[in-house]
């Protein structure tokens, strides 16, 4: 069953959606505040998804917080803040964002635009082109579309760290109590910390 959602980006839009997220980040690691979108741009009046991920630059690139969620009832631009905000928290990787590490953290967004909720997932599933979200046995967790090409992985691999993702064991994806949902996603990037962005 798949479910039309979410709207086209323009690479303007997708380097403004970093920037807000960027931005969303520093005002709430800097001073605790919630950074307002402001005057939006129009795609950013929609009701769709959007994930936000955070990595270090230092070492080998290093996951510092990810946050967001496939469906969302809230306009794009108020889900970029709060999911860059939740990104930035301890509540993400186990460690709250400290000011010290903001010039070494690179921002990526993934805007969602199609969820399909699907019963046979190696399938349907495209790699580079779907997230995986996996809901079962109260538990969940999700990866974004890049991330299989990023280490290489096939189909079930992906599915089986999603799983691991969510804690479950890696083949519980083929189980009946477990619900695997593809969103088809845009990322964009930046390149290097608070850098240029490209889309991926």
């Amino acid at each position: 069953m798949s479910q039309r959602q979410g709207v086209d980006l323009s690479y303007e839009d997708g380097a403004r959606a970093v920037e807000l997220a960027r931005e969303a980040v520093e005002s709430y690691v800097r001073h605790g505040q919630r950074e307002h979108p402001g005057s939006m741009r129009e795609a950013f009046y929609e009701r769709t998804g959007a994930f936000v991920r955070l990595e270090s630059t230092r070492g080998r690139r290093s996951l510092r917080g990810c946050a967001g969620g496939y469906q969302s009832g809230e306009q794009l631009g108020h889900v970029i803040v709060d999911s860059a905000i939740r990104a930035a928290s301890g509540d993400s990787c186990g460690s709250e964002i400290s000011p010290s590490e903001l010039p070494n953290l690179t921002v990526s967004v993934c805007t969602v635009r199609n969820v399909l909720l699907t019963d046979d997932p190696i399938a349907d599933l495209e790699l580079g082109t779907h997230g995986v979200a996996i809901d079962g046995r109260g538990e969940s967790g999700w990866l974004y579309p890049t991330v299989p090409v990023e280490h290489g992985w096939t189909e079930s691999e992906y599915l089986d760290r999603t799983c691991r993702k969510a804690g479950l064991e890696p083949n519980a994806w083929q189980d009946d109590d477990v619900v695997v949902t593809l969103f088809e996603g845009q990322v964009f990037r930046e390149r290097e910390a608070d850098g240029s962005v490209e889309q991926l």
